[in-house]
């Protein structure tokens, strides 16, 4: 599901930058907004599929830590000063399952189905 998931939100970048790539990064003040959303699209969709593929599963998964790290931190704070504890909860809920998930696919790697199973074992 983390691979899935990553996967359309950065194709989602790429085909409507307005409001989930560039646009989205301008409206929230992040730098360089343009080469900023094609490449956190870039690697959403590359690791999202590595992650799908159970390939390099722990390298594919510290990006999207990264990436969720900084999602929950432009756009979820502001939501907990302005809003309250409640409705950031509501709203983080999808940013938070991303990221658990992909911190615990950096622990526990691909799984026995994945390449990387059949490549290191």
């Amino acid at each position: 599901m983390v691979g899935l998931v990553f996967l359309s939100e950065g194709l989602q970048k790429y085909l409507f930058p307005a409001i989930r790539g560039a646009g989205r990064f301008e409206s929230i003040g992040l730098p360089a907004p343009e080469l900023l959303g094609y490449t956190v699209g870039g690697f959403e969709v590359v690791c999202g599929v590595f992650i799908l593929l159970g390939f390099l599963t722990r390298y594919a998964a510290f990006p999207l830590i990264t990436i969720m790290i900084v999602a929950i931190g432009t756009t979820k704070i502001t939501i907990l000063a302005d809003d309250g504890f409640w409705q950031m909860m509501h709203a983080a809920r999808t940013d938070f399952s991303m990221l658990l998930g992909s911190i615990f696919l950096l622990i526990r790697g691909g799984g026995t189905w994945s390449f990387d199973y059949r490549l290191f074992h």
